[in-house]
């Protein structure tokens, strides 16, 4: 069999394309590029693929095993998705953005070392902040440069763990890492930033919000994923993400439940379930693990699909906010059943993908013993189907009418719902057919489908949707209100500021002061001796000549001051001349 292509450089390479065309020959070499990387997956075999000799380093652009090869199927099949999603409006921006944000995630996945992966890994900044520029408000510009900045921060962190790491005789290789010294620490945090990790992962529910409709569905499927993938890399069983993984599946839930915003709701929804993902890495046995990657590519698939459809509202009524929606199931009936799919996979019904993913991390909880952390993944569950699972369905399309009347979404974005939709209950009904056998560790089995997982996972989603029926009936549920929930994200808004008003004030201050003495005055002075002193010199050597000659008081002066004049422009009469000429001789003769 024929070996395959670097996946990476086939998206590249098609970004770049897209670029030049135009019409409908973007659209179609644009949607064509996914379907090569689609086909070219079954050419990528497992094992050591595409080396490079860099220095003293051997760059590894492809490994293929069973933990890179199942995010590159699901990286691969979301590209498509995505793509299609976007291709009724050809814009050149959205559709080279999605494949430069899908090549770098691919560049990471099957990257065999460090130096590879953090190429990729700052290329996927790049991908990001073009998919949220793509939307052109003045907005998507403000929340773009606060992205960059976040994310050149946690690069340079990145960077220089890894320099401090390799300095104190650290492997090259992409592998498990301990974390034990500044380098491996630094290497933590820098993964940690992309993850969107408590107090610092706020850049993800600041910028997702104001992405392009189509360009969001890249950014929930790639950044938080990679970061996932290269966690379960490194520090597989680290038992601080336990502790971490726990809090980003609770925290936002609060958040979640008074925002406004349904594209933020999602945002909030994401963070909570990288959580899952996280804590699964955290716990480290085989179950655990698996858990954590069955759970990354259903969770791409659903959140995609949510992300997709409330894009969708977006797009034809201009509107995202559930204070100024509802009722739509009327002129949008088709997005509206995506979207309820959507909810219900997230939610982990039985028979859609997040049933048979989630309970993987939980089980694995409850059989290490950790209780508080089981605990907290159930009341984690209950929260993600009350924000996610109820409130944005219902606040959209049902709750109150809110008048808007309009079209369907565009055939292209029904079809890549669509597309998504089929997956989430496939994978869902048929996990052993399909997802579990691309799971990393085939040792550990699972069985999704026993009576007390069934009747428990319903127990709990019927309880929650009883609880959240009471709360509103009673008017107790948090209303929907126009106003800005404070996040993390106000530290460095605000700090910002205050950072940059300081910064002005005290090295702006020291460096105009340092300009004014150095450049105005002592550049100056040193300028003017360097024009000056030659003649003054020469002036000086010629005088005692004059002296000699009987010349004094003010026919000295006259004589003198014309020579200067005449050696400032560099007209020396020839006797002066011959004298230097004779003296310059004399001391080279001397020493």
């Amino acid at each position: 069999m024929p070996e395959g292509l670097p996946p990476a450089a086939i998206y590249l390479i098609g970004a770049l394309v897209v670029l030049a065309l135009r019409g409908r020959a973007r659209q179609v070499f644009a949607l064509a590029v996914p379907v090569v990387g689609f086909v070219n997956f079954f050419f990528i075999p497992e094992g050591v693929r595409w080396t490079i000799e860099f220095l003293d380093f051997q760059l590894v652009l492809g490994r293929g095993d069973r933990w890179s090869l199942i995010f590159l199927n699901i990286f691969t099949v979301l590209s498509f998705i995505g793509i299609l999603y976007i291709l009724r409006d050809n814009r050149r921006l959205d559709l080279s953005a999605g494949l430069l944000y899908a090549g770098s995630a691919m560049g990471v996945v099957m990257a065999g070392d460090l130096i590879t992966l953090f190429l990729f890994w700052e290329m996927l900044t790049l991908g990001a902040v073009l998919c949220i520029l793509a939307r052109r408000t003045p907005e998507a510009g403000r929340a773009a440069s606060r992205y960059f900045l976040v994310h050149v921060f946690g690069g340079v962190v990145l960077l220089a763990g890894l320099l401090i790491h390799l300095a104190g005789g650290g492997s090259v290789a992409f592998d498990r890492i301990e974390l034990s010294g500044l380098g491996a620490w630094l290497i933590f945090l820098g993964f940690g930033i992309n993850c969107a990790w408590p107090i610092v992962g706020a850049w993800l529910t600041d910028t997702y919000p104001e992405a392009s409709v189509g360009g969001v569905v890249f950014m929930a499927t790639y950044t938080t994923k990679t970061a996932v993938y290269v966690l379960a890399r490194c520090f597989p069983g680290e038992g601080a993400l336990i502790w971490i993984g726990m809090a980003m599946a609770t925290i936002p839930i609060f958040f979640a439940v008074i925002e406004n915003d349904l594209r933020r709701v999602l945002a909030y929804s994401l963070i909570n379930q990288v959580g899952f993902m996280v804590v699964g890495v955290g716990l480290g046995t085989p179950l655990s693990l698996n858990g954590t990657a069955a759970h990354a590519y259903c969770h791409i698939l659903y959140k995609a699909l949510l992300f997709m459809s409330i894009g969708s509202v977006l797009y034809r009524t201009g509107k995202s906010k559930a204070t100024e929606l509802g009722g739509l199931y009327r002129c949008m009936p088709w997005t509206c059943v995506f979207c309820c799919i959507g909810a219900a996979s997230i939610s982990a019904f039985p028979f859609f993908s997040g049933f048979v993913s989630k309970s993987m991390i939980m089980s694995s909880a409850a059989a290490g013993g950790y209780t508080v952390v089981w605990l907290a993944l159930l009341f984690a569950s209950a929260g993600v189907f009350h924000h996610a699972g109820i409130k944005i369905p219902f606040f959209a399309f049902f709750s109150h009418d809110s008048g808007i009347r309009c079209k369907e979404a565009p055939v292209n974005q029904l079809l890549a719902m669509g597309i998504t939709a089929f997956l989430c209950i496939f994978v869902g009904t048929f996990p052993n057919a399909f997802l579990y056998a691309m799971l990393p560790n085939v040792e550990a089995s699972y069985q999704p489908y026993t009576v007390g997982h069934v009747t428990d996972q319903y127990a709990l989603l019927l309880f929650s949707a009883l609880a959240f029926t009471l709360l509103m009936r009673a008017g107790l549920y948090p209303a929907e209100v126009r106003s800005t929930n404070l996040d993390t994200d106000w530290l460095y808004r605000k700090g910002g500021g205050v950072f940059y008003r300081a910064m002005d004030r005290s090295l702006n201050a020291l460096n105009k002061a340092a300009h004014t003495l150095f450049v105005g005055r002592f550049i100056g002075w040193l300028s003017r001796i360097a024009r000056t002193a030659p003649s003054r010199v020469a002036v000086a050597a010629m005088t005692p000549f004059w002296r000699a000659q009987g010349l004094r008081d003010e026919a000295l002066e006259d004589k003198r001051q014309a020579f200067y004049e005449d050696a400032r422009l560099g007209a020396f009469p020839v006797g002066a001349t011959a004298i230097f000429a004779v003296v310059l001789l004399g001391l080279l003769f001397l020493f």
